[in-house]
């Protein structure tokens, strides 16, 4: 089954192009792309979202993508920013990951491909689910700020992302 190109929550999910994505992977700095595009992890306990407490929304740093809100982001324990639901689960895959010997579930942003985490079915209610995100794959907003727009698609023109349901 294909990808829709815009979200139930009204975001383009079509990918960057080549020259597009060549302009936002130049914008990374080495830890964002060894995290973002080549699936590494940072540090435990070190990333600057991990304490981040204001109201907004969390949206992927490669392009923009409004992933998680603030509402849903609980202390895990972990040493990585958490997350019990995304905004939309249109913008944020799953992919199997064998890697280091386990089986876990990586999750990627939907539109570019990026590399967020990992999710885990050890989370708390409602959905039983612990998003677990790297700090530099994400780009906080505060609520009332205007999102990020960096594939000028005109689509991260709203104010803040839509709330999740039972907000």
């Amino acid at each position: 089954m294909s990808t829709p190109d815009v979200s139930p929550s009204g975001f383009s999910l079509s990918p960057p192009d080549p020259e597009e994505r060549k302009r936002l992977e130049a914008s990374l700095s080495r830890e964002e792309a060894e995290v973002l595009l080549h699936h590494g992890t940072e540090a435990p306990f070190c990333g600057g979202l991990l304490d981040q407490k204001d109201d907004g929304v969390y949206c992927c740093r490669l392009c923009g993508l409004p992933l998680f809100r603030h509402a849903t982001k609980f202390e895990s324990g972990t040493g990585w920013p958490s997350f019990w639901a995304p905004i939309d689960e249109a913008h944020v895959k799953g992919v199997r990951d064998t890697s280091w010997g386990m089986v876990r579930i990586e999750t990627r942003c939907a539109r570019c491909d990026s590399h967020q985490g990992h999710v885990f079915p050890d989370g708390p209610p409602p959905t039983r689910l612990r998003y677990c995100i790297n700090s530099v794959s994400l780009e906080f907003v505060a609520d009332g700020a205007t999102l990020r727009d960096p594939l000028n698609r005109g689509d991260n023109t709203h104010a803040t992302a839509p709330k999740v349901a039972g907000e």
